[in-house]
């Protein structure tokens, strides 16, 4: 189990809306990620499940779409990911012990953003 590496990616337009199932299939044909996750695939997630990295539903917390063909952290993408984070374990199956990290993580792209993290307000 691990939080990814912050990438420090560009951010998208704060006005973009988010589609996490449709970024999803432009990231996966983006990174070449079509079969099987690879490290490009990785870098759009905040999370994922290292003992299961061939796995698709081990990658958790999607904040990056491709635009223009780059990779780029969506403001809205980042929101809801940090909405999910603010009940906690917030529906999603993290281990305890990951959650101060993958909030650490996000909170990074909220500073980015200019904005807090919704657990710190």
């Amino acid at each position: 189990m691990t939080v990814t590496r912050f990438q420090d990616l560009p951010l998208a337009d704060r006005d973009r809306e988010w589609d996490g199932d449709a970024a999803d299939k432009r990231v996966r044909a983006w990174a070449d990620a079509e079969d099987e996750p690879d490290a490009a695939y990785r870098d759009a997630h905040i999370w994922y499940d290292g003992d299961k990295p061939d796995n698709f539903t081990s990658y958790k917390l999607l904040i990056a779409d491709v635009v223009n063909g780059r990779l780029k952290a969506v403001p809205r993408g980042i929101m809801a990911a940090g909405n999910v984070m603010q009940g906690a374990r917030g529906g999603i199956d993290l281990p305890k012990d990951e959650i101060g990290r993958v909030k650490a993580h996000l909170a990074r792209y909220y500073e980015k953003m200019g904005d807090t993290p919704p657990w710190d307000r």
